[in-house]
């Protein structure tokens, strides 16, 4: 039995996976609200309380940097290290990586029914392999090819200053430099991000912000609220957001694709996009995705697919738990 997590601002998912005919399958899974618990320990202890098993292996993914088995997430108060779990769970080592990188990881354990498949492309065998994924954050990674195995990457380029390409995105970066000290692609484009843009084209709208919107708003999740408001065609300023927000997640998929060089494929995970879906393939996204000067015919070759399992950060992370298995790391 090997238990792993998905740690994110807003939810933290943990299940229990068995090996069944070579594939990971969920045992058992529970989400909890991450604001609600002071550290993941205490989520740990009552997904544990509650569904008791005895485990083998454990592995999390936490939106934040891993520095020698320890992070502090990036979207909460919370310092989680490897360590302290293993004790916890009284195993040998527990694996904590990056959530982006357990998102990739898990890419590896998805079928063709859990993508939804924006640019067919021709995919290079054993070539390196890009992963965006909007949410709460920004993250990105990349899959690389040791030879015999793909290892996911960890980065923060989410966390990268973020660089307009035209006049609206110019006012946009000024809009919030007057409250920002520093401007990130995070700011833009995640959950908070959509909010941004609806505000910055809300200010030069010259109309007021619709009641039931407000209400909406204030009474759930904002960001969804405005995508909502945008795909049903209820708000014009809804709408002018997340084109905005569209268009430069396609640019920023792009850039991470020339940065790691993805001619093996390029998948678009997280939260947000399978429920834009509507706007994702509406070409918007692969017209700048594709928009790179002399470079557009190569990446017009990289396959680009959009996740649409959920379950996607939480399989990577028990896969990575078998690695540690395996192949232990030193932490």
């Amino acid at each position: 039995m090997i238990l792993a997590g998905d740690i994110g601002g807003t939810k933290t998912n943990l299940a229990y996976f068995q090996m069944a005919e070579g594939r990971l399958r969920v045992v058992r899974d529970f989400s909890y609200p991450s604001q609600e618990f002071d550290s993941l320990e205490e989520v740990v202890e009552k997904f544990r309380t509650a569904f008791p098993a005895e485990i083998k292996a454990a592995a999390f993914g936490v939106a934040g940097p891993v520095v020698d088995g320890r992070t502090e997430a990036t979207n909460l108060s919370w310092i989680v290290d490897s360590r302290n779990l293993a004790g916890m769970l009284n195993l040998e080592q527990v694996g904590l990586i990056n959530d982006l990188q357990a998102t990739a990881y898990g890419i590896l354990q998805l079928g063709d029914e859990d993508m939804l498949v924006l640019n067919k492309g021709v995919p290079q065998r054993n070539a390196t392999i890009g992963v965006i994924a909007v949410g709460t954050g920004l993250g990105e990674s990349a899959l690389v090819w040791d030879g015999k195995r793909y290892h996911a990457i960890a980065s923060e380029g989410g966390h990268s200053d973020f660089a307009p390409r035209n006049e609206t995105e110019i006012e946009v970066l000024r809009f919030l430099k007057r409250e920002l000290h520093r401007v990130s692609y995070e700011r833009v484009l995640s959950g908070p991000g959509l909010r941004n843009l609806y505000r910055f084209f809300r200010s030069g709208s010259g109309s007021a912000e619709p009641e039931w919107l407000t209400q909406a708003m204030a009474n759930g999740d904002a960001s969804a609220a405005i995508s909502d408001a945008a795909l049903n065609g209820k708000d014009i300023v809804c709408n002018q957001a997340l084109d905005a927000f569209v268009s430069l997640y396609g640019a920023e998929a792009g850039n991470l694709a020339l940065k790691f060089l993805t001619t093996g494929g390029f998948f678009v995970g997280g939260g947000i996009a399978p429920k834009i879906l509507a706007k994702l393939r509406g070409g918007a996204f692969m017209k700048e995705f594709l928009d790179k000067g002399r470079y557009s015919p190569l990446l017009t070759n990289i396959p680009v697919s959009v996740v649409l399992n959920d379950k996607t950060a939480l399989l990577g992370a028990a896969q990575y738990a078998l690695m540690l298995q395996v192949r232990p790391l030193v932490l």
